[in-house]
């Protein structure tokens, strides 16, 4: 089974409203998440999310907490996950498109009601931006 490990960064604002990117892999249909991606080899999960953050939006953050682990297997496709959810605060930088894979086409804010109602590329992810929103 192909482990897959990962880590993803929520920043919300003082609107209550969270950075999300817009992705998707050539060919794919284009969904929304919360910057994320793979860890790297010698990286920890802190500096993963610190890099993916970055990468995808033109922040620089750091992280402030540990919000949330998810870990699953998708059997059917011999794939076990392990992401880990980081609530960061933005130190520097600008919205700017500068993931090297080109997989973000766009990057914007967006109300929880909004989110709701976009195709996510993790439908469950909604519930950890509303308890994080919402604490």
């Amino acid at each position: 089974m192909f482990k897959w490990q990962g880590a993803a960064g929520i920043y919300i604002n003082e609107k209550k409203e969270v950075l999300m990117v817009l992705q998707a892999a050539p060919g794919e249909e284009r969904k929304w998440t919360v910057p994320s991606g793979t860890l790297e080899e010698g990286e920890t999960f802190e500096e993963c999310c610190v890099r993916e953050f970055w990468e995808e939006t033109g922040f620089t953050v750091r992280t402030i907490e540990k919000v949330h682990t998810k870990n699953e297997i998708i059997s059917e496709h011999g794939i076990s996950f392990h992401v880990e959810y980081f609530l960061v605060e933005i130190v520097s930088g600008e919205i700017t498109i500068q993931d090297p894979d080109e997989f973000i086409h766009e990057i914007a804010w967006k109300s929880l009601k909004e989110i709701g109602e976009l195709p996510l590329a993790y439908p469950e992810d909604i519930h950890i931006i509303d308890r994080v929103i919402n604490n």
